[in-house]
């Protein structure tokens, strides 16, 4: 592969371009969650393309087999890219999302329908497991923040392309939209290169050094290509030796099981903040502002409003992510959204009062915004900069599974609870949710922009582990 003659020496183009094309099957995630939404009403219209509407069983189904698949999927797409590699992962994912198109345009079947959705659910494991970790592999340390936030942009910008689509475009046309990106995709990235450190962990050294250079835009006698390939085999031989169970290993040493602790924590926060529930409830509480305000929107076009300020949310996160760092970023993003919950809670429970309407809305889309400028990206970078190769998709896989399992019973039980205790209820709980994550992130959380791994695994030891080592170091 051969260095573009037209960039200096030192160029991340190419990093940026990689990372580009990596991030495109988060777009075609995208795709498919938010072709849901729109398409879950003209399914169940007597308009349907089916002949006859689904029923809410079916799309009940349709719109969770994602999330229930998606637990054991982190694991197999985890196990292809550690053992196959992470490029074959992601041409996997690709040749995934081809299918899940081709397969809606073949039939209307619902049991074919239900098939595409199990497969959504491969595509969902990929994008929270292979993609970040493909990305921290090819990434420099000053730019890995800024372009490890690509996989929420991405999948953001999926989503609001699907609605858009959705609202102008036939049946027949959005799918077949759908199906050419992914298939063009596939035979584009077949020019990219390997992770390095995939290479150097199958012994492949002089191939991950071809890579470097590329990735770098540097020559092969830059001693900087060669420290980092020493780095890497060094954080490898690290790791040798140890039992082949990963999740043992993590859990049996301090340092890892407290890495895998914050990884764990972040990934939850992003999913008991109260974004999923809170868009659930956008239809009642957009109905609720138009009363007052006149301004009335179609269920596709509010679904267009808050993939906008989801744009805008991670737009900004990879945009501040290496200025700012990490830690600041996911504690504004948990405050904010942890006061925001409280205060729809608090317009839930005064509504005897009468209270703006305006309120909601403005709550609404501070939860949203939050959640794709802090929580959603922060999360998986996070992850993905606190342990080494070895450990790397299965802490992803792991996290991301236990998500997954949160998601389902978030939405499996969230209705019956909330008739239960109450709405206020509810929202209270993820807003105090997202204040306690604030609060942890400013006792527990190290900084990881920009730094080693380590320096990391320094910070996450304990003052008297701090003075054993400087002792030790002493004699």
């Amino acid at each position: 592969m051969k260095k573009l003659r037209f960039f200096c020496e030192g160029s991340q183009f190419n990093q940026i371009l990689c990372a580009f094309l990596i991030s495109i099957p988060m777009f075609c995630y995208g795709n498919t969650i938010g072709w849901m939404s729109p398409m879950t009403l003209l399914l169940q219209s007597d308009k349907s393309p089916k002949g006859v509407p689904l029923t809410d069983l079916e799309i009940s189904w349709m719109a969770s087999l994602p999330y229930l698949v998606c637990v054991p999927g982190t694991y197999l797409m985890a196990a292809i890219g550690d053992r196959y590699g992470r490029k074959l992962a992601l041409l996997i994912m690709s040749g995934i999302s081809v299918a899940v198109w081709v397969l809606k345009l073949s039939s209307m079947n619902i049991w074919v329908f239900i098939i595409a959705r199990i497969l959504a659910g491969i595509i969902m494991a990929g994008s929270c497991v292979t993609c970040p970790t493909y990305i921290k592999e090819i990434s420099e340390d000053n730019i890995r923040g800024a372009l490890g936030c690509w996989g929420a942009l991405f999948f953001t910008t999926g989503s609001l392309f699907a609605y858009i689509i959705c609202d102008v475009c036939s049946y027949n046309v959005i799918l077949i939209i759908f199906t050419i990106i992914p298939a063009v995709h596939f035979v584009i990235f077949l020019t990219m290169p390997e992770s390095p450190s995939y290479l150097i962990k199958r012994g492949r050294e002089e191939e991950a050094s071809k890579c470097l250079q590329w990735l770098r835009c540097r020559s092969e006698f830059d001693s900087t290509i060669k420290s980092e390939i020493d780095y890497v085999k060094r954080e490898q031989k690290n790791d040798e030796g140890r039992e082949q169970f990963l999740l043992r290993n993590i859990l049996s040493d301090k340092i890892l099981r407290r890495a895998f602790q914050i990884s764990l924590v972040a990934a939850l926060s992003r999913e008991l903040c109260g974004a999923v529930p809170v868009l659930n409830f956008a239809g009642d509480i957009f109905h609720l502002a138009s009363e007052e305000t006149g301004l009335k929107l179609s269920a596709n076009q509010q679904a267009m409003v808050l993939g906008t300020v989801q744009l805008c949310g991670a737009t900004l996160a990879s945009g501040i992510v290496e200025r700012c760092g990490r830690r600041p970023l996911l504690f504004v993003s948990s405050a904010i959204s942890g006061l925001s919950m409280c205060l729809l809670a608090t317009w839930f429970l005064l509504q005897y009062l009468h209270p703006p309407a305006w309120i909601p809305v403005i709550t609404l889309c501070l939860c949203i915004f939050c959640d794709a400028a802090g929580l959603m990206p922060i999360a998986v970078v996070i992850a993905s900069e606190t342990f080494s190769f070895k450990y790397r998709g299965t802490v992803l896989a792991t996290t991301m599974a236990i998500a997954s399992v949160a998601d389902f019973i978030q939405l499996l039980f969230f209705k019956p609870l909330v008739r239960a205790i109450g709405i206020h209820v509810s929202f209270y709980f993820f807003g105090l949710m997202c204040l306690l994550t604030a609060v942890y992130v400013i006792i527990m959380v190290p900084e990881t922009r920009n730094r080693k791994l380590e320096e990391i695994y320094y910070d996450l030891k304990t003052n008297k582990e701090k003075k054993e080592l400087e002792n030790r170091n002493d004699f």
